[in-house]
C-alpha cells in the first residue's frame, strides 16, 4: 500500500459519495437545471467529505485541473493571500467555462481577509465559482454566509464506517472480524479520513492478514475489552471498588480516557437494549465477539438490573466532562460513585 487509503478510496464521482445523499441530490439537481451558484459553503466536522465533494462539483460543472485552485486558509489566511486570489479571479479561465476556487478551513481567514473576499463575493465575475469548506461554521461572518449556498455535512454513522472498513479490508486482501471493524469505526469518531487512517495503521502492522479485535486494541492503544467488562460488571453489581480498580488499571496502561468512555458507553448501552429491546440482539451481536455478547446478555437479566437509562445518563455526563477535568479519569470516577451508591 504505497498510497494512503483515504486518497486511494476517495470518491471521484457523486455516485461514490457515502453518507451525504441529501447534498449530492441537491447538487446534481442544480447542475442538471444549469443553476450554478457563484459561492457555496460546505460546513461539517473533519473527514466528512467536504473537499472531496468540492472537487467533484468542480469537475461536474466542467472545470479542468488547470482552472481549479485550492487554498488552505489555515496557512494562507491573510489579506495579501486573498488579494492575490482576487487578482487571479479577474483573469478568464484557461480552458473551461468556470474557474473554481476551493478555500479549505475557511474559518481561519482573518477579518481583513474576509472583508476583501466579501467584495469579490458581492460582485463575482461570471466565470468564478467559490467553494468554502469549514469545520467551524460559527466563525464564518454572517455577511459571507448570506452570499453562499450553505450545505451541512453529516457525520457518517458507525454502521456506514464499519461497512466501509470491511469493504476496503477485503479489497486490500485482509480478513477483518466484524467486531474489529466495529471497533475501528467507533475509534474513527464519525470521520472517513480518521477511520481509514486507523485501518491503514492496522493493516500495515498485520503479519498474517487476519485482523482480530485483540490486534486492533494492541495497535490503536484502545483499552482491552476485558477491562471495560470489569467496569461494566462493577456497575451492574454495585461493586464500586472493582469498577474503580479497573479504571485505575486502564490509566496505568496509558489508555486514552475518551476512547475508554466511548467503549464503556457502547457496552452499557448494549446491556440496556438487550433488556428492553431483545429483538435487537442480532444487530447488537455484530458489534461484539461471542464472549462479550454472552457477557452482556447475562447482565441484561437480573444480575445487571441496576444498569438503566439513568446509568447511561450519568456516564454521558462524565464523557462530556472529560475536557474540563485536569485529572482525565476523575469524571468517570465520580460517575461510578454516583451510580454504585444508588444501586
Amino acid at each position: 500500500m504505497s498510497e494512503t487509503l483515504y486518497r486511494k478510496y476517495r470518491p471521484k464521482t457523486f455516485k461514490e459519495v457515502l453518507g451525504q445523499e441529501h447534498i449530492v441530490s441537491a447538487l446534481e439537481g442544480s447542475i442538471k437545471q444549469g443553476n450554478i451558484a457563484h459561492a457555496y459553503l460546505f460546513a461539517g466536522s473533519r473527514g466528512t467529505g467536504k473537499t472531496s465533494i468540492a472537487r467533484i462539483l468542480a469537475r461536474e460543472i466542467g472545470c479542468s485541473p488547470n482552472d481549479l485552485y485550492e487554498l488552505d486558509a489555515a496557512s494562507n489566511r491573510g489579506i495579501d493571500d486573498v488579494r492575490a486570489l482576487r487578482e487571479g479571479v479577474a483573469v478568464l479561465p484557461f480552458e473551461s467555462k468556470y474557474k473554481v476556487y476551493i478555500i479549505d478551513e475557511a474559518h481561519m481567514l482573518t477579518k481583513d481577509a474576509w472583508n476583501a473576499l466579501l467584495k469579490t463575493l458581492e460582485e463575482p465575475p461570471a466565470h468564478a465559482v467559490f467553494i468554502l469548506a469549514t469545520t467551524e461554521l460559527e466563525k464564518v461572518p454572517e455577511t459571507i454566509i448570506s452570499r453562499c449556498q450553505v450545505y451541512s455535512f453529516r457525520k457518517p454513522s458507525q454502521q456506514l464506517l464499519k461497512d466501509l472498513v470491511l469493504r476496503i479490508a477485503k479489497v486490500e486482501g485482509f480478513a477483518l472480524e466484524p467486531a474489529s471493524a466495529d471497533l475501528i469505526a467507533l475509534l474513527g469518531d464519525g470521520s472517513f479520513r480518521d477511520t481509514q487512517g486507523i485501518l491503514q495503521k492496522i493493516l500495515f502492522s498485520s503479519k498474517d492478514k487476519k485482523i482480530s479485535i485483540t490486534e486492533v486494541e494492541m495497535v490503536t492503544g484502545a483499552p482491552r475489552g476485558t477491562l471495560i467488562n470489569e467496569i461494566v460488571a462493577g456497575i451492574a453489581k454495585g461493586d464500586l471498588p472493582a469498577a474503580l480498580a479497573a479504571v485505575t488499571k486502564a490509566v496505568e496502561q496509558n489508555s486514552e480516557m475518551r476512547m475508554l468512555m466511548k467503549l464503556l458507553l457502547t457496552k452499557v448501552r448494549a446491556v440496556m437494549l438487550l433488556r428492553f429491546a431483545p429483538e435487537m440482539e442480532k444487530s447488537i451481536a455484530e458489534q461484539f465477539v461471542p464472549e462479550d455478547l454472552n457477557f452482556l446478555k447475562e447482565l441484561s437479566g437480573k444480575e445487571g438490573a441496576t444498569i438503566s437509562s439513568a446509568t447511561l445518563y450519568e456516564l454521558l455526563g462524565a464523557y462530556e466532562g472529560l475536557g474540563r477535568s485536569t485529572i482525565p479519569q476523575l469524571p468517570l470516577e465520580l460517575a461510578l460513585v454516583t451510580i454504585c451508591r444508588k444501586s
